[in-house]
């Protein structure tokens, strides 16, 4: 789907796994670079240093952000969303790492393996379980997630 370009400001590179510009028609990761991107999270060094990574098209040591999105330019210049190149999803307007959520699952008592993936409708999580889940999982996820990250469904 056409998602435009970048805002004022802001540079867009379509990129591959070696941080080298694709040509226009090819899918490449999406890194945003310019004022407004941030130094990285607040006390996650080891999610800020997989996600903000030094610009290789500046010589002034500033950064780029590695969105996880996907896209593809066209003959024209326009932005078409390709997809993610993780996990993550959107859900209620929160993005969510589906591999978090299958930690926390995986970490109860009981639980031999798991995945999580985002029901039919699109409005909440299922978590899919092998092994013999205790009874409160649910209760037990909703004290160490945020609420929008815990699964409707088992």
């Amino acid at each position: 789907s056409p998602i435009g370009g970048p805002i004022p400001g802001l540079t867009v590179h379509l990129l591959d796994d070696r941080l080298r510009p694709v040509p226009p028609g090819r899918v490449g990761a999406i890194y945003v670079a310019g004022d407004q991107v941030s130094l990285g999270y607040l006390g996650r060094p080891g999610l800020t240093a997989g996600r903000f990574v030094a610009n290789p098209f500046t010589a002034d040591g500033s950064r780029m952000y590695h969105t996880g999105d996907l896209a593809r330019r066209t003959l024209d210049g326009e932005l078409e969303f390709a997809g993610r190149a993780d996990d993550q999803v959107q859900l209620k307007g929160f993005r969510v790492e589906l591999g978090e959520v299958e930690s926390a699952v995986r970490e109860l008592a009981g639980v031999v393996d798991a995945a999580v993936t985002v029901a039919d409708s699109g409005d909440h999580l299922v978590a899919h379980v092998v092994g013999e889940p205790p009874a409160d999982l649910t209760a037990l996820l909703a004290a160490k997630l945020p609420a929008h990250m815990v699964p409707g469904r088992v």
